[in-house]
């Protein structure tokens, strides 16, 4: 898998570099800002754009601006934007344009190989990554009914589909079949009021559009 990468610390950047090469990816090229970014995609078409959120000259967005810009220009590049907080807003813009191929993760997550290497496959392939964090916010501030009819299982399956899992991830996680996380994906969107989708990205729009919404 190929990768781009845009870190404004040169340190992480280069620990970012070994840490992606030992989970299997080839890094091509290791850039410092936004405009770096969107040259190099348009240069060397990777498969994912890793990129943090806030890089010169302002430090707010930038990253995240930029990789939506590269993949405009390249479209179908996976972007995997990592934030050193957790930061909803972002995480909705990056989802927005609705075509998968996404991921928002913390930095700290990506000190785990298993998980580094299993979000990158993930995106590269068209799916949703979301990191628990974000999802674990949502929640907190959706505390009404009908999240409240949900029972305890049907809540973490929730959270997995909201983190962009698929039913047979969800199943392997669990520790269940998977005929029975689809009989609880489909509790939950009854019980939601959600409409049924075989894409895990719809899916993961759906959920999340669900839990943002105030009532």
């Amino acid at each position: 898998m190929r990768v781009v990468l845009a870190e404004d610390s040169l340190l992480l950047r280069e620990g970012l570099v070994r840490l992606l090469g030992e989970a299997g990816a080839d890094v091509v090229d290791a850039v410092g800002d936004g405009v770096a970014l969107v040259r190099s995609v348009q240069e060397h078409r990777p498969d994912v754009a890793i990129v943090d959120v806030r890089m010169p000259p302002t430090f707010t967005d930038e990253g995240l601006r930029a990789a939506l810009s590269a993949r405009s220009e390249v479209p179908g590049t996976g972007v995997l934007v990592l934030s050193q907080y957790v930061e909803e807003s972002y995480a909705g813009d990056l989802l927005a344009d609705g075509a998968g191929g996404v991921g928002y993760l913390l930095k700290d997550r990506v000190s785990a190989l298993a998980d580094l290497s299993d979000a990158l496959e993930r995106v590269a392939s068209g799916g949703t990554v979301l990191d628990p964090e974000v999802v674990a916010q949502l929640f907190a501030r959706r505390r009404r009914d009908p999240l409240q009819t949900l029972t305890a299982r049907e809540r973490e399956v929730l959270a997995l589909m909201a983190e962009g899992r698929t039913n047979v991830a969800i199943a392997r996680l669990l520790v269940v079949t998977q005929g029975a996380v689809e009989k609880h994906i489909s509790s939950i969107l009854t019980k939601l009021d959600l409409p049924p989708s075989d894409d895990d990205h719809r899916r993961v729009l759906a959920v999340l559009a669900w839990l943002r919404a105030e009532h």
